[in-house]
């Protein structure tokens, strides 16, 4: 692994604040109603597709590309679920999707209960306000320079959030509030740190600024795309850590999005969550980090998985010198995606089954898996295997994850 994945060691978490816990002052003064016994956010069958090409092009044309094609996943307070997979495989089209950034083309999301575009589109039949749910619903994104106003201070970057939902705050009491914030996510002095511009930050300095910000929210679920690839790799670790500190002391719930399955596992080991594997469009596996990475049940996992680096050099000229465990190495056109299962011009189990039928999830033991190969009395045992000789494309050396 690089110096970053050293993730993998699960090494506890140092405190990184001596701050308190935000107490209930800290909280908007809206309460969101809703069905109690709903999960926090639940995302059923959801589809965002979308014509590729500019206006006249998407209007003439009947090509469809599938970003996200089906999927269900739900989140519970306090509960992180980290999206995994190759470049262009829908996982930042799904976590915008889900914190309702971008309509679906089908599909639900609800948020405690309360489907959100409803909210948005018929109000006054809403239980629960589209501007609540958008407020409840924050994003920290891959490089905080575009995310941060470059001409205005940290303070007054940190003050909108509390302008906008905290209106009994006065002047004094907001400022002692961004100092407070500062000092959650380990800026200080935070005096100092207020009266900065971003182009005085470094790099994780601006992400913790963006995490503040968030937090200022009072977010219930915190969308983080790509939130720690941006940094240097001798900062990532750091970042987790807090990351995972403030989810614990804000109790909030995180959508985050990761190409790297070390970092996936740490942060969903460490949070007790779980790391979901998307490939074109869809979750392919889904369970707990542990069983992800030492007995996966989907051939792309396994993938994924020899792809990922180590630090332990034995390991890694081993890991050099094997086949890549695919047959193919591109991923097929979203456009015109293979039939039955997506993945099975590239996977080394494939059989004539897999070329008919689209698997759904099903339960194979520590995750679910939409694979075949986890149903031991399915007709995938008996047919016939497929070859490199029944595709029309040569194999290919090498395997990358770009």
């Amino acid at each position: 692994m690089s110096t970053d994945d050293a993730a993998t060691d699960d090494v506890a978490p140092e405190d990184v604040t001596g701050a308190e816990a935000p107490d209930e002052a800290d909280a908007t003064s809206e309460e969101s109603v809703g069905d109690d016994d709903a999960p926090l956010l639940s995302v059923e069958d959801l589809q965002v597709h979308y014509k590729p090409g500019n206006l006249i092009e998407r209007y003439l044309s009947d090509r469809t590309i599938r970003a996200v094609d089906g999927v269900d996943f739900e989140l519970e307070e306090n509960d992180m679920i980290v999206l995994v997979g190759e470049s262009g495989c829908g996982k930042t089209t799904l976590g915008k999707a889900a914190v309702g950034l971008e309509q679906p083309t089908d599909g639900t999301v609800e948020y405690k209960g309360q489907d959100i575009w409803d909210s948005k589109n018929n109000p006054r039949n809403a239980d629960i306000e589209w501007g609540e749910i958008r407020r409840a619903m924050q994003v920290i994104h891959q490089d905080p320079a575009n995310a941060l106003n470059s001409s205005r201070r940290v303070r007054s970057i940190l003050a909108d959030p509390l302008k906008k939902y905290r209106t009994e705050l006065g002047a004094e009491e907001r400022k002692e509030t961004i100092y407070r914030y500062l000092e959650y996510v380990d800026m200080m002095p935070p005096e100092d740190y207020a009266d900065r511009y971003p182009h005085q930050l470094s790099g994780g300095e601006k992400q913790r600024i963006t995490l503040g910000r968030a937090l200022l929210m009072n977010p219930d679920v915190i969308l983080a795309d790509e939130a720690i690839s941006a940094l240097d790799v001798s900062l990532r670790v750091g970042m987790m850590d807090l990351i995972l500190d403030l989810q614990e002391m804000f109790k909030t719930s995180y959508i985050f999005i990761s190409h790297d399955l070390a970092n996936a596992r740490y942060l969903a080991k460490q949070s007790g969550g779980r790391i979901a594997v998307m490939y074109l469009g869809r979750i392919v596996e889904i369970g707990p980090p542990d069983e992800i990475i030492h007995n996966p049940s989907h051939p792309y996992t396994e993938v994924l998985r020899w792809s990922t680096p180590t630090i332990d050099p034995d390991i890694a000229k081993e890991q050099m010198s094997e086949e890549p465990p695919v047959r193919r190495i591109d991923v097929p056109d979203p456009e015109d995606p293979p039939s039955g299962c997506n993945f099975h011009p590239r996977c080394q189990y494939a059989r004539e089954a897999c070329t008919a039928e689209d698997p759904e999830l099903f339960d194979a033991g520590g995750s679910e898996s939409a694979c075949f190969r986890a149903l031991p009395n399915h007709e995938y045992w008996d047919s016939p295997e497929l070859t490199d000789e029944d595709e029309s494309e040569p194999v290919q050396a090498g395997f990358s994850d770009d």
